[in-house]
């Protein structure tokens, strides 16, 4: 991997803590960055908020796109093409019973109308719940959900019209796994709520070949866990453990168009474990192992919840920086050497 750029989405955070940040790419070379800020995690007065970068130029000052009495989360951006642009986010004080909410541009992300329930009367949360959706090549798009009551599970959403309505598949969990509290032994300012309870959440997606996807998952385990559909993500396997070591924190990937997996992630196998180093893998045999070629920070602190995108070999990735800033790579990944 070459580093391309590395820089700072905001001179200064308008918020005392940023999180979460998702990462699009227009096709006229401009890029669109989301994330959620306030006081801190949880809080009623966190909002989300967006910026907008002219290529070759820097980030704009950040629009607030979202605020109430409640806290806001998670935000995600998703292109369904023709310059429509989808912000996805979840609104609620508990993890267990957020709802996800949509704003939709029709101008590349100009301007957005106005808010509205992606699922009314859902309760848990539908649609991406951290990363982007995918285009399957039968043009189905699939979004990687899941929920945070009782045992976590993750599932995935599809959907025929572009990300606008969706169908939920089965939900997905690790066979036998106990009820049983998690203990957060680290210092990550994270809501209370996420320690509740064990599973999987989170998860990122890729297309193998038509109609097979595979998704990769946060897990309160230690470790990355794996689940497969066959039939373009209507029906999964029960999710089961790989190699990668995980520390509970949000992980993402893409998949270049060269087959080769990029997967942005904390290598560290411990629940509530350190949020750093944060290091890019690299996956030749389509998700069965990875192995790490560049670490994007190493120091003491908070770096997580990447976001990843790419376009031929270059990659461009979004993630916490303690919590002040969002910061912004490019890389570019050599050619495969046969």
């Amino acid at each position: 991997m070459i580093l391309i750029e590395k820089s700072l989405v905001m001179k200064k955070s308008p918020t005392a803590i940023c999180h979460a940040s998702t990462v699009l790419k227009l096709p006229s070379g401009e890029f669109l960055c989301a994330w959620f800020g306030g006081s801190e995690e949880g809080a009623s007065d966190v909002g989300i908020y967006l910026s907008r970068r002219k290529e070759g130029g820097d980030f704009l000052p950040p629009v607030c796109m979202a605020e109430s009495s409640e806290a806001h989360w998670n935000p995600v951006l998703f292109s369904s093409g023709g310059g429509k642009v989808i912000l996805y986010y979840k609104t609620g004080q508990k993890i267990s019973d957020w709802r996800t909410y949509i704003r939709i541009s029709e101008d590349g992300g100009n301007t957005f109308g106005p808010e509205k329930e992606l699922v009314k009367g859902d309760s848990g949360g539908r649609g991406p719940v951290k990363n982007k959706p995918i285009r399957l090549t039968s043009g189905r798009v699939l979004a990687p959900g899941s929920l945070e009551k009782n045992t976590w599970k993750a599932f995935a959403d599809w959907s025929e019209d572009g990300g606008e309505t969706f169908t939920q598949s089965n939900l997905i969990g690790i066979p036998g796994i106990e009820k049983k509290k998690c203990q957060n032994e680290g210092d990550i300012p994270v809501s209370s709520q996420s320690f509740h309870h064990r599973g999987v959440i989170q998860p990122t997606l890729w297309e193998d070949t038509e109609g097979v996807v595979h998704m990769l998952l946060r897990s309160s385990e230690g470790r990355v866990y794996r689940s497969d559909s066959h039939d373009g993500g209507s029906n999964w396997s029960e999710a089961y453990m790989t190699n990668v070591l995980n520390n509970n924190s949000g992980l993402d990937l893409t998949r270049l168009s060269d087959g080769r997996i990029v997967l942005v992630h904390n290598p560290v196998g411990k629940s509530w474990g350190a949020r750093t180093p944060l290091s890019v893998s690299v996956s030749e045999d389509n998700g069965r192992s990875f192995n790490k070629v560049f670490d994007l920070e190493k120091e003491e602190g908070e770096y997580s919840y990447p976001a990843i995108i790419s376009e031929g070999n270059d990659c461009y990735i979004t993630y916490t920086l303690r919590r002040e800033n969002i910061a912004f790579c490019h890389l570019k990944a050599e050619n495969l050497k046969i």
